[in-house]
Formats: structure tokens, C-alpha cells, sequence
């Protein structure tokens, strides 16, 4: 009896190593299953989240294409409107400046149409002088505003040298190449 409850307690042991062997190994598949999955999923992910950047991508490249034109017009807008601001200024000095270039050309007309009648009445002896230690240019304007006679004096009282630059300013400024009166 003895020799058979030994036999049934080892076949019993037989069937319990066993039955854990065949736990053993189906928690062992079980934990190997899903790895296997989770390396099969991954590849797929990848795939999935490029697709999903693609569309992403392409769905916002119009929004981001209209933002970045609107960004640009805003800025092509406020560089404008810096220009027109400029050129309200310049246009503001520019009108200054005619305005007192047209003071002083009235003055200087003025004062010329004054300083002629002032050589009109001085005789040649007494004006060559006066006329001598003017800018030649100056000089030269009154002259030609002269009659003809009295320019004639004055030159003929003057300084030799003097009265032959005055001359020739005289004679370019009646020359059509160099007047700003040709046409």
C-alpha cells in the first residue's frame, strides 16, 4: 500500500509540475504576445503620425500662406505710409524754400533795380571805383543794366584787369550757349 500511495502522490506531483509548466509557459506566451503587438504597432505609428503631419500640414499651408501675405501687406503698408509722411515734409520744405527763394530774388531785383539807378546818376569816374571792389559778377549785371555810354566810361575808369574779367562775365552772360534764356 504504500508502494501505491507513493505512486500517487508522485503521479500527483507529476500532474501539479505539470499543470505549473503549462501556466508557466502560457504566462511566458502571453507576456511574449504583446511585445510582438506592441512591435508591430510601432511601425504602423510612425506611418499613421506622418500621415497625420502630411494632412496637418497641408490643411494649414493656406492659413499659414494668407498669414504670412497679410503680415507682408502690413508691413508693405506702414513702410508707405512712412514714405507719404516724408513726402508731405519735403513737400512742406520745399514750398518753405520757394518761398524764400522768391523773397529773395524779389529782393535782390529790387535791390539790383536800386543800385542801377544809383550807378545811373553817378558819373564814370566816381561809380568804376565803387563797382571795382564789388564780386565781379555783381559788378558785371549793374554794368549791363548801364546805357551802353556809361558802361563804356565806367569800363574805360577801371582797373585794366578788372574791367576785362567784368567783360568777359559780361560777354558769357550775353552768349546763347551759356544764357539759361535759350531755347
Amino acid at each position: 500500500m504504500m508502494a501505491k500511495s507513493n505512486r500517487q502522490d508522485e503521479a500527483g506531483r507529476n500532474q501539479s509540475n505539470r499543470t505549473f509548466l503549462r501556466l508557466a509557459a502560457a504566462a511566458a506566451l502571453l507576456l511574449l504576445v504583446p511585445q510582438v503587438n506592441a512591435q508591430q504597432a510601432n511601425p504602423a505609428l510612425p506611418s499613421t503620425t506622418a500621415e497625420d503631419i502630411e494632412k496637418f500640414c497641408t490643411n494649414i499651408a493656406d492659413t499659414a500662406r494668407d498669414q504670412r501675405y497679410l503680415l507682408q501687406k502690413q508691413e508693405l503698408e506702414k513702410l508707405q505710409s512712412d514714405v507719404d509722411q516724408r513726402i508731405v515734409l519735403l513737400e512742406q520744405r520745399k514750398a518753405e524754400y520757394e518761398e524764400w527763394l522768391k523773397r529773395r530774388d524779389d529782393f535782390m531785383a529790387k535791390a539790383e533795380a536800386g543800385l542801377v539807378e544809383i550807378y545811373k546818376t553817378m558819373k564814370a569816374d566816381a561809380a568804376a571805383p565803387q563797382l571795382q571792389e564789388m564780386r565781379p559778377e555783381l559788378a558785371a549785371a549793374i554794368i549791363m543794366k548801364l546805357p551802353a555810354r556809361q558802361s563804356g566810361l565806367i569800363l574805360s575808369e577801371m582797373d585794366p584787369k578788372t574791367a576785362g574779367m567784368i567783360s568777359m562775365i559780361m560777354s558769357s552772360a550775353a552768349d546763347p550757349k551759356t544764357s539759361k534764356d535759350r531755347s
